[in-house]
């Protein structure tokens, strides 16, 4: 049961409330806001509750709740004035969706909504959403202590990541291949930036420890209006080194992203940093050919098993049907045979000579300690610094930077 937005003398003052068609319908939510907040909220209709958020009355909230349902989806209008009345008045707006197209959340979300929940609520969920929208702070992304400007000049080098098959450890060569490259130089530290475009299962803000954002989203669904502030304001940073544009919070379709979208948000990147390491989905969207088309290099991951083999025909066979660069693909091998192991560097011989490859870097497997480096959210340099598969991506690291710094003096010559 809720209670009445107006504050009485004798009940603590009203610093949330929900506002639906009918909070009834939302029962879980009634449990979780009392729970949350005792008696100190209150409940509204989608009519009255513009003219409520503009009353001095309203001062004191500090968040309301948005609760809808595919019935609501008619309501988008009065909705969204809600949200723009919310947020002319500072109040923070959670949005509690059941059975809501992925269009129309994605339509508030971009109109202001800070934190999405799904009904039925998960357990604790609407308490850390609380939690998230009371405690974040809208602050400039900083490198080195300063603020991160971005200049907008910059050409910087694209590399996707794409794991030829399952398991094959793109996300691990990315984050450790873009943390590596942030640290190349001691002296003059290229700007470096990760992009984590799998959007479903992306899992560099668990290497890196770092949360996930409704921010990403809302800048992804309106890239039209993106400038570079909006963009780095997207992002994240890992020991103000790295800049990391983290997966959604949610699970999205992959095609829910234009090419348009992708196009512009990694030319965004481009402009603003010297490296740009992009984490790819598995999975080959309608997408992939534009960021296939925008790379300097294309990293494919692959492994000596039969996956690998044939995924990459698969792969070959539709790039190349195409007309596509498949030139630009640079297949790595991860847990590569060690130089003793004969038998093993004759399989990977035929392996590239089966499949018309060159197979151009070997990474060595770095045991458990790898995946237990993953689990504690730090790259590899922090936790297993003198492993072999580290020594090897910081030798790629190497090679590129060398190679970039090559044909960049070059070109001023």
């Amino acid at each position: 049961m809720s209670t009445s937005p107006v504050v009485q003398n004798d009940q603590p003052p009203i610093v949330a409330c929900t506002i639906s068609r009918d909070v009834q319908n939302f029962d879980l939510l009634i449990e979780d806001m009392e729970s949350a907040l005792g008696d100190s909220w209150g409940d509204l209709s989608f009519e009255d509750a513009p003219a409520f958020l503009s009353q001095p009355d309203a001062s004191g909230l500090q968040f309301v709740t948005i609760a809808m349902d595919v019935e609501d989806e008619d309501n988008l209008p009065a909705i969204s004035e809600v949200i723009a009345v919310a947020k002319a008045a500072n109040i923070k707006v959670i949005l509690i969706a059941e059975d809501v197209s992925p269009s129309a959340l994605h339509q508030l979300l971009r109109e202001g909504g800070d934190e999405f929940v799904p009904y039925p609520l998960p357990e604790n969920e609407l308490a850390r959403a609380i939690e998230r929208v009371l405690t974040v702070k809208e602050t400039p992304v900083e490198e080195n202590g300063k603020k991160f400007k971005a200049s907008g000049d910059k050409s910087g080098v694209i590399i996707p990541v794409h794991g030829i098959a399952g398991g094959t450890g793109a996300t691990m060569l990315a984050v450790n291949l873009a943390w590596e490259l942030a640290n190349i130089d001691k002296e003059d530290p290229p700007k470096v930036c990760l992009l984590d475009l799998d959007f479903q299962f992306g899992s560099t803000s668990t290497y890196l420890d770092l949360p996930r954002r409704e921010a990403v989203l809302e800048m992804l669904t309106d890239t039209e209006s993106m400038d570079s502030e909006a963009f780095t304001q997207s992002m994240l940073t890992f020991e103000d080194r790295l800049h990391v544009l983290t997966a959604p919070t949610d699970m999205i379709p992959l095609d829910m992203i234009s090419p348009e979208d992708v196009s512009r948000v990694i030319e965004m990147a481009s402009r603003n940093f010297d490296y740009v390491v992009i984490d790819m989905p598995s999975t080959m969207v309608e997408w992939s050919q534009t960021v296939l088309e925008m790379a300097h290099v294309y990293f494919a991951l692959i492994e000596l098993d039969m996956r690998s083999a044939q995924n990459t025909l698969r792969l070959k066979r539709a790039l190349q049907s195409e007309d596509l660069p498949f030139e630009k693909i640079r297949f790595i091998l991860n847990r590569a045979p060690g130089f003793t192991d004969l038998n093993g560097k004759s399989r990977v011989k035929r392996l590239a000579d089966s499949l018309g490859i060159s197979i151009d870097v070997l990474l060595p497997d770095g045991g458990k300690p790898v995946m237990q480096s993953v689990d504690q959210g730090a790259p590899m340099a922090h936790t297993i610094g003198k492993n072999a598969l580290r020594k090897e991506i910081v030798k790629l690291a190497k090679s590129i930077h060398d190679v970039n710094q090559s044909d960049a003096t070059a070109a001023k010559a």
